[in-house]
């Protein structure tokens, strides 16, 4: 069957369309993404505004159109932190439902990262071992830790590079105080968390996902997303830590100028690199590797996991 994924997440609203069955791996068929970064559409308390809400619903009519005119029989879909985290949440969901008719399921952040560490998981296989998963999206950084393919810990902190940039670097390019600043700030929430997952051991395999992490491996040397899914490509901690100077001295036009990195998310980058440096710093993580699947991906397999089962 052909399913589509509605991802209304904090940078972009995607729709990914698959063609797939239980048992199989779902074929892309489709994609479909508006930029909308809902996490830096926040007013002074939290709230999505109301030009906001209005791009939203305007955005998933239409997703909605592209899911019609492509086939789709079942839509999946969901919104993540931004909506999660905004104060009018239940206004902004119940406004969407009635203008589009598409009931959005708000995931958890620990759901996120459940779901995001079953695609990686499906993705290596079992003789990867123990992993270690990390996500790092517009609105927050999700870590997953497992054997399996539920993960044993599952974390979800508000790190995200959009709600960073727009929280803690206002500059272009960002004051070194600032810098220092978010550096301690992301250091701390992370360091809270480390122990969490240490009491399991070290793990087997490291991976990353998200377009924060395919973006810091692109310009650290990775292969070019056009060299096809399947090409290994690592980022390793000692080219970031090089690489995070660098970018902070530029200006968002200089960074978008960079091979691999979009002019979206030019300004988002230092932010991204600071989590992922952080992270890949205190679980004492030396490369990760990048994985094409994440938490869309992870969505569609649970769906055709009940599909398989029913």
């Amino acid at each position: 069957m052909r399913l589509g994924v509605l991802d209304v997440g904090s940078n972009t609203v995607h729709l990914l369309v698959v063609d797939a069955h239980p048992g199989a791996r779902p074929l892309p068929a489709h994609s479909h993404k508006a930029e909308l970064r809902l996490a830096q559409l926040l007013d002074g308390d939290g709230a999505i505004g109301a030009d906001g809400v209005e791009k939203l619903v305007g955005v998933v009519k239409g997703a909605l159109q592209a899911a019609e005119d492509k086939g789709v029989e079942d839509l999946l879909p969901f919104a993540t932190s931004a909506v999660r985290e905004a104060s009018n949440a239940d206004d902004v969901l119940a406004r969407v439902q009635a203008e589009t008719g598409v009931e959005l399921q708000v995931l958890t952040g620990a759901e996120e990262a459940r779901l995001t560490f079953l695609a990686a998981r499906r993705w290596f296989g079992w003789s990867a071992g123990k992993l270690l998963v990390l996500d790092i999206g517009g609105g927050s950084l999700e870590v997953g830790y497992g054997i399996d393919e539920e993960p044993d810990a599952a974390v979800s902190l508000p790190l995200g590079a959009g709600r960073l940039t727009a929280g803690w670097l206002p500059g272009d390019p960002p004051s070194a105080d600032d810098i220092r600043a978010l550096r301690r700030h992301v250091r701390a929430e992370i360091a809270r968390t480390v122990g969490e997952f240490s009491r399991f051991g070290a793990p087997d395999h490291v991976v990353a996902t998200s377009k924060t992490f395919k973006q810091l491996a692109r310009i650290a040397g990775a292969a070019r997303s056009a060299d096809g899914l399947y090409v290994q490509r690592e980022l390793k901690r000692n080219s970031l830590e090089t690489w995070v100077p660098r970018l902070a001295a530029m200006s968002t036009a200089q960074r978008s100028a960079l091979p691999g990195v979009s002019e979206g998310r030019a300004n988002q980058l230092v932010a991204g690199a600071l989590v992922a440096e952080a992270a890949m710093d205190l679980f004492e993580v030396e490369s990760v590797e990048v994985c094409p699947w994440a938490l869309r991906e992870g969505v569609i397999l649970r769906r055709l996991d009940h599909m398989g089962s029913a």
